[in-house]
This record gives C-alpha cells, sequence and structure tokens, in this order.
C-alpha cells in the first residue's frame, strides 16, 4: 500500500471519495489567498467536504482557528461526528470489523461484506439523531468497512439510499487505521460538522474567512454522471444557484475558491462556467480522471480552479506532503 508522503501525526482522508482532491492539492496551495499566510484569515469553510483532502490539508498546515465543514450526506456527516467525538470507540468497533473479516478466509469474505451491506441498508435515511452512541459508532464502522472492501473503494447510493456497490476482493485491505483516526480526530478539534446543502455554510462566512466549494462535477457528456454520492444530483441549475451563492460571499468579503470540471474537455466551445464567473479570476490546471468503469477512459483532463482574487504566486511549485490515497493490496 502507498502511504502518505507525512508525518505520522498527520491526518490524511479516511474514505476514498470519488472526486477527491489530493491529486490538486499542489495547485490548491500555489491559489491559497494571501491572507492565509499572512494571518489575516483565520477561519475555513467548506460546504462539500466529500473525503476532506483539502480540509485536513489547510486545517493541519495553515493553522486557522476554526474550521466549519458540511456535507449533503447524512452518513459522511456523522463519520466526521463521530471520529471527532468518539473516535477510540471506533477503533475497537474496526478492529472487531477487521478481524472477523481476516479469520472469514477468501471464501467468507465476500459473505460478510454482503451482511454488512445489507445491514447498514436497513438504516437508509434514518436520522442519525435518532440513534445511540454505540449505534452511532457501528454505523461508522460499516462505512469505513465497506469502504475499504467495496469494489474501488466507491462510495455509491441508489435512489433510495442504499450503498449498492460491489465486493472488491482486496487481499489485504487496511479496514483499520487507527493512527490516522487519531489524527483526525484532533484535527476535527475546532471543526464544526453541518449536514445540508451548501446554502447553510452561508451564516458564518466573511471577511477573514476562506470557503473552498467542490460541488459535484458538472459531467463531460451525458453519459458521465457518477451515480451517486447522495440521491440528490447536481444539476446546471444548482451549478447557477452555487455562483449566486459565491458572489454573495464576495460580498461579504470573503476569499472563494471553487473547482469543477471544464466542459471544454468535450466541447471546446462550451464557455458554461466561463460565462457563470465572468469578472472572476479562471485558471485551468491538468488533472487526472479515476472515477470511470473503462480503464481507458481514465486519463487527464483539465479542471477549473475559480477564484475571487488574484492569488500570489503561482509560478512555483510547493510541496504539500501529501500523497494518493489507495486501498491496499
Amino acid at each position: 500500500m502507498r502511504r502518505w508522503d507525512c508525518d505520522e501525526r498527520t491526518a490524511y482522508p479516511y474514505l476514498k471519495w470519488a472526486g477527491g482532491k489530493a491529486q490538486l492539492l499542489e495547485e490548491f496551495t500555489r491559489r491559497f489567498p494571501p491572507g492565509i499566510s499572512d494571518g489575516s484569515i483565520t477561519h475555513y469553510v467548506e460546504p462539500f467536504v466529500g473525503g476532506g483532502a483539502v480540509f485536513f490539508h489547510i486545517t493541519q498546515k495553515e493553522g486557522l482557528a476554526a474550521s466549519l465543514i458540511c456535507d449533503i450526506n447524512p452518513d459522511l456527516c456523522l463519520s466526521y461526528e463521530v471520529i471527532k467525538d468518539d473516535p477510540e470507540d471506533l477503533i475497537a468497533c474496526l478492529q472487531g470489523l477487521s478481524d472477523s473479516f481476516r479469520t472469514a478466509g477468501e471464501s467468507g469474505q465476500k459473505e460478510m461484506y454482503l451482511n454488512v451491506r445489507d445491514e447498514f441498508n436497513t438504516r437508509a435515511g434514518v436520522d442519525s439523531r435518532s440513534l445511540s452512541r454505540d449505534e452511532r459508532v457501528f454505523r461508522v464502522g460499516q462505512i469505513i468497512f465497506l469502504n475499504r472492501t467495496c469494489f474501488n473503494g466507491l462510495y455509491r447510493v441508489n435512489s433510495k439510499g442504499g450503498f449498492n456497490v460491489p465486493f472488491g476482493k482486496y487481499r489485504n485491505p487496511k479496514i483499520l487505521d487507527a493512527n490516522n483516526i487519531r489524527n483526525a480526530s484532533r484535527a476535527l478539534l475546532s471543526t464544526t460538522v453541518r449536514c445540508g446543502d451548501f446554502s447553510v455554510c452561508g451564516d458564518v462566512a466573511g471577511a477573514g474567512t476562506f470557503v473552498y466549494l467542490d460541488p459535484p462535477y458538472r459531467p463531460l457528456n451525458q453519459t458521465a454522471f457518477f451515480t451517486s454520492y447522495a440521491r440528490d444530483r447536481f444539476f446546471d441549475e444548482d451549478q447557477v444557484r452555487l455562483a449566486a451563492f459565491l458572489r454573495e460571499l464576495d460580498r461579504r468579503g470573503a476569499k472563494v475558491m471553487l473547482s469543477n470540471s471544464d466542459p471544454r474537455n468535450e466541447n471546446p466551445d462550451d464557455d458554461f462556467f466561463d460565462r457563470l464567473y465572468k469578472g472572476y479570476t479562471i485558471h485551468r490546471v491538468p488533472a487526472k480522471r479515476y472515477i470511470n468503469s473503462d480503464g481507458k477512459g481514465r486519463g487527464e483532463i483539465m479542471e477549473l480552479i475559480v477564484m475571487n482574487y488574484e492569488p500570489q504566486d503561482v509560478g512555483g511549485r510547493k510541496k504539500v506532503g501529501l500523497a494518493k490515497w489507495e486501498l491496499g493490496d
């Protein structure tokens, strides 16, 4: 398994999440607003936190006072809450799941996976606030177990909210990383977690705040929708609504960065985002596309970085100390 290139006290994403931004951290870091380095920015907000690569990086490397993270996926939000509040109980839960998986043997591992998936899905759509503390911990243990043992480390649900990814057949998946869970818990201590649409974060963003927006990407073509991190898709009208949200944050004095797919990858004449964010700084950067069932569809594409400020220096390469998360053998 490839390790993150970081010291043993550094937290990194504990879930593999489609659209994760670990590969773009260098590009983002070079474009962070000047206020981060001079101390005038003290708070960080991320309304589409996903796997949290940018969150873990910026909160640990830049010394900000407090953060707010949000996502529309309730199970994902629950996982951040449990890791923040109950890391040792979660470690014990994952240790049990890991031990059972190891002793099940090759023939029994798939059966265990399917049993955990079925049990997990019996609570699909249940409000986590109605769960006991032990039930919350166990559900997050199931999330991490499924993420580490399912096909390609995907998180995907159907229209009813049921997890539907098949078994992954990894020889030696790392179900428990106790050190990282403890590190992630420390990184979350000064962080508030909210669950909901991006708009629930608007009340805290103003001067002295850096907001990073990483919405579900606009599909590169009509068949490119990845279904789905949550039951609700993100359509062009949602992209328009998000652009209005960014402009409101701008009026409030927040520094904002947004990333998205570049529609010109498929159609050189598609200027949807250029028109949507006219007047702002737009950079195009290369990235790898990993989420594709056909290996031929995984290649380098261009992605957009939109900013309501001019970055100080994008000429040099800044080593950020993180690498791509991988599943194991």
